[in-house]
């Protein structure tokens, strides 16, 4: 196991540098200059002299070559040094650090939801298989996936607005200060974010579940005279759990990633919106940043997942 723990965080590092890479290369592939974004202000009409563009341009170091650039910034990333926000000069790693609490409680809750109603839903599906609640969960989870969540917030939105007079609140609160509040305001996007990956998780639920059922430990079981509720119970969900586990840490990397459409639908002050404002003002350094964080996290998630394996699974070893 010590020998698998050090390869999989050796493997980190090429997956890593490909991704500084990646994203370095493409935010400079994207149309736009920093620097003329930041004299022509809010409005895009304030005038300039071209001394004072290459002054600003010199400040923020995007007058040198492309290479320079990024071993400047990579050999910050060694030293833990995220940069300085273009737009607001701050640390990028405090604005990071203040935005991260938000945008995992919302996954967090997410998933949370998605699991509470996916895997009961998977295994009544497999237990009734080819049943009415079978064939009901099917198109349940058939529309989840077809439809896109950004539809499925704005619909949430619409019902709300014109039925409840509920509309997003204006000022955030957070958890620490105000958990109901909080948790109010993150209910909504939570479950508009939740929809299609519970579809998505109820079906993988259901063929594990239905996988496990033909098995032979599965008849012994009951041919002890068990009841169904332990069979299932101890039996069978602990093994169908395996290929949920492994979508878990899919499905928080998604989340991870996909919360930007809902955070700016709901005014929920997140890495979502904090990373579209700054592809929208060219901010590479907080990009960059967001990125980066979110590759590690979900790089550790995955060997979480495996080791949560071995865990559930005592005949899976890693050599």
């Amino acid at each position: 196991m010590q020998v698998y723990l050090a390869k999989r965080i050796l493997l980190f590092l090429p997956t890593m540098l490909l991704v500084t890479v990646l994203v370095f290369l493409l935010l400079r592939i994207i149309p736009g200059d920093p620097a003329i974004i930041l004299l022509e202000g809010e409005t895009g009409e304030q005038q300039y002299t071209e001394e004072k563009l290459t002054e600003l341009r010199a400040e923020l170091g995007t007058d040198r070559s492309i290479p320079a650039q990024y071993v400047s910034w990579l050999w910050g990333l060694v030293r833990l040094d995220f940069g300085e926000s273009i737009q607001y000069g701050d640390p990028v790693w405090e604005d990071i650090r203040k935005k991260f609490p938000v945008t995992f409680e919302l996954t967090v809750l997410a998933l949370l939801m998605s699991f509470a109603v996916a895997i009961p839903l998977g295994v009544l599906a497999a237990l009734n298989q080819d049943g009415p609640v079978d064939y009901g969960s099917r198109v349940i989870t058939i529309i989840g996936i077809a439809l896109p969540n950004f539809w499925v917030a704005i619909m949430v939105l619409y019902v709300l607005s014109t039925y409840f007079d509920w509309i997003p609140p204006l000022a955030y609160a957070n958890f620490q200060d105000d958990p109901w509040t909080n948790l109010q305001q993150m209910f909504f996007p939570a479950l508009a974010l939740a929809a299609s990956h519970t579809a998505f998780i109820a079906r993988v639920t259901r063929s594990a579940t239905l996988e496990v059922f033909r098995e032979d430990y599965i008849r012994t079981a009951r041919a002890k005279g068990l009841s169904e509720m332990v069979v299932i119970g101890r039996h069978a969900l602990k093994n169908a759990l395996l290929p949920v586990i492994t979508v878990l840490a899919y499905e928080f990397g998604r989340l991870m990633g996909g919360t930007i459409i809902i955070e700016r639908l709901f005014g929920i002050p997140g890495l979502g919106t904090l990373l579209i404002g700054s592809i929208d003002t060219r901010d590479y350094p907080i990009v960059q940043g967001i990125v980066l964080v979110i590759t590690v996290l979900v790089l550790t998630l995955n060997v979480v997942t495996d080791l949560v394996y071995a865990w559930l699974n005592p005949r899976i070893r890693y050599a």
